[in-house]
């Protein structure tokens, strides 16, 4: 218990009791303890504070404890420099899931059990006889193997024509020069690669056919093997998400949407959009269950099979603060052919880059509202409406939306944009289908 004061040691002298300005400030406040020098005259340099173990000040450290503030933002405050928001977005979470949750018990007690995946396969198999997209890719080996014999031959595949002629041009400029097959620089062997003509086989034709890009290449990034448990996931993820799927169109939008019948056809505006609210959740949330079942579990699984390495399928989209940056990065084998193939060649040809983009826009239109009106057997323009729309949209959003406010914008439309088509094809194919008939007969 030695002495604190130096050589001569340090007395300690209470300067008398004084009225504590706070209430409650309990014996420690009411007296101040001064430390004075041997002679009683000046006071001695205050102590350091006593460190605990964890190197804080013990809570008995005279007045250092009594300095609790310092100079700080509030953490909603931009300038605090703090990001770490995880908790609220694991509340946004909580209540999406509660507030589903009570939409799908709604559903449940008012609509019963709907979900049947029988009824899809029956469906299928009540008339074998109606499977187009089946017939058509079965055709479709007819238009691979003439252009492949036309590439032979001289050279319609637009990937595969458009590849190998512009091998054929380097092979005429660079004739005298063979393919090198010589040894690499540290000693290994080179990587075998395939050189025009060499490409022209069918195993090669085919491997890009079943290939999961849309761009063909004499030499296709490969992996090394295939890995089992990767591909056993992504099947298991197959079968199930096609489940889900299933089940929560047959469950949740098959009857919102019969629901919605009645008031497009009184024009009641007020219950279309509330129809229309109430089909967003579920059609969205069947919208990204689909994204992950297909671009990333079908199309890995393909890949890993193929052993194909190249797997950038899709980017982060999801951090879109554009439309412009959401198309170029959600499904980058369409992106990379649109690129490749239709928007460096109109630039080539001395088109604009406005142009240019409106035009990979239309064509992407086209092919939209092609995918829906041939199986449904009609044509509306709804789609491509929908897709042309997207033009002044990205405007709209990169003028005056930026950073979260532009993603919120993105997320906005793509949760809202989809229903309103779904529900004018649906519309026209009942009043197509259904009222026409019978107001006929």
């Amino acid at each position: 218990m030695g002495d604190r004061g130096g050589a001569g040691g340090s007395r300690r002298r209470r300067t008398g009791s004084r009225p504590s300005s706070q209430g409650g400030g309990g014996p420690a406040a009411a007296e101040e303890v001064r430390d004075v020098g041997p002679a009683g005259d000046a006071p001695a340099p205050a102590p350091a504070p006593d460190k605990d173990e964890n190197g804080g000040s013990d809570v008995g450290s005279g007045h250092w404890d009594l300095r609790c503030h310092r100079l700080q933002d509030s953490l909603f405050s931009s300038d605090s420099g703090f990001s770490n928001y995880r908790g609220i977005l694991n509340w946004c979470v909580v209540m999406l899931i509660l507030s589903n949750a009570r939409l799908f018990l709604e559903n449940l007690i008012k609509y019963g059990i709907l979900v049947d995946p029988i009824q899809v396969v029956s469906l299928f198999l009540k008339d074998p006889y109606s499977w187009p997209a089946l017939c058509l890719v079965i055709v479709a080996n007819v238009f691979a193997v003439a252009a492949f014999q036309v590439e032979k031959r001289l050279a319609v595949l637009v990937s595969y024509r458009d590849v190998n002629l512009w091998c054929r041009e380097r092979r005429a400029k660079a004739r005298a020069k063979a393919a090198s097959t010589g040894k690499k620089a540290n000693g290994g062997a080179a990587p075998r690669t395939v050189s025009y003509p060499d490409n022209l086989t069918y195993r090669d034709l085919y491997y890009f056919l079943f290939a999961p890009t849309l761009c063909y290449e004499l030499n296709f990034p490969r992996s090394p093997r295939i890995r089992k448990r990767f591909l056993l996931r992504r099947l298991l993820e197959m079968l199930f998400l096609t489940q889900l799927q299933v089940g929560l169109i047959q469950q949740w939008m098959v009857p919102t949407i019969q629901n919605s019948m009645k008031p497009f056809k009184d024009m009641d505006y007020s219950r279309i959009i509330e129809r229309l609210l109430k089909l967003a959740v579920p059609n969205h949330l069947i919208w990204l269950i689909f994204f992950y079942w297909f671009f990333h579990s079908c199309m890995n699984a393909v890949a890993e099979l193929m052993q194909f390495g190249d797997r950038e399928f899709y980017r982060d989209w999801w951090n879109s603060e554009s439309v412009t940056y959401f198309w170029q990065n959600w499904n980058i084998p369409v992106h990379k052919w649109c690129l490749r193939h239709f928007y460096k060649p109109m630039l080539r040809r001395g088109s604009s880059k406005w142009l240019a983009r409106t035009g990979v826009f239309f064509a992407s239109a086209f092919f939209h509202e092609y995918l829906v009106s041939v199986p449904l057997h009609m044509f509306r323009l709804w789609a491509f409406t929908g897709m042309m729309a997207q033009i002044p949209l990205a405007w709209l959003v990169s003028r005056f939306f930026q950073g979260n406010y532009g993603n919120a914008a993105v997320w906005l439309t793509l949760i809202i944009g989809q229903p309103v088509a779904v529900l004018m094809y649906v519309h026209d194919y009942y009043v197509l289908n259904y009222e026409a008939p019978v107001a006929g007969a």
